[in-house]
């Protein structure tokens, strides 16, 4: 099998997104100098929520990128990005439910009545599941066109996951607001594609 740039970049993109993860394992078991700070499992939530929410903006902005500089290869960072984005969500999600909470179970129902953020989360992690397990070869294939509306989940996924983010922030809110100018940006850039192409029609 002959590899291409594009497969080594992919490669790479794997590699350099599994380094924050295994940073943060080392951290959680204080070795190789790492340290988790005085309250380690706000600084796990907090991590892995700020790198699922980052993976899925990016990965939705292969497409248009991929447009902008007409290079169709960018097509293939697009799927490590939202299994990453996938890894860190669960992640974030098994944290809460384990360390956070001890999977006290009445503690967790109580936080999705009464806390709409952990709701809003909670829903952003059963989207992400369907586009998980159809994200290989095989599916596409199987799915065809069904497969491309299915993966339109992931803006319902981005703006829930931001939501999250927004309801959890008490002060300072630049960052959650530079997020949702990106993804405001992207949605506004897909319905300009399609407005494009009935006008093209």
């Amino acid at each position: 099998m002959v590899l291409t740039r594009w497969d080594g970049l992919r490669y790479a993109l794997h590699a350099a997104l599994m380094a924050p993860l295994l940073l943060l394992v080392l951290g959680a078991f204080g070795m190789a100098g790492q340290s988790l700070g005085p309250d380690p499992v706000e600084t796990l939530l907090r991590e892995l929520g700020w790198w699922a929410i980052t993976l899925l903006v990016a990965g939705l902005a292969v497409t248009p990128l991929r447009q902008w500089l007409k290079q169709a290869p960018l097509l293939r960072l697009r799927r490590p990005l939202g299994l990453w984005a996938f890894a860190y969500a669960v992640l974030h999600f098994t944290v809460y439910l384990v360390l956070d909470r001890q999977l006290a179970w009445g503690e967790v129902l109580k936080d999705l009545s009464k806390r709409p953020y952990i709701m809003v989360g909670f829903a952003a992690v059963l989207l992400l599941l369907p586009l998980a397990a159809t994200s290989t070869t095989w599916a596409m294939r199987k799915l065809g066109r069904r497969w491309q509306k299915l993966h339109r989940l992931a803006y319902a996924t981005a703006i829930l996951g931001l939501v999250h983010f927004l309801l959890q922030v008490k002060k300072d809110l630049r960052e959650p607001l530079l997020y949702a100018a990106a993804l405001a940006a992207l949605l506004g850039w897909r319905l300009w594609k399609q407005r494009q192409r009935a006008k093209a029609r």
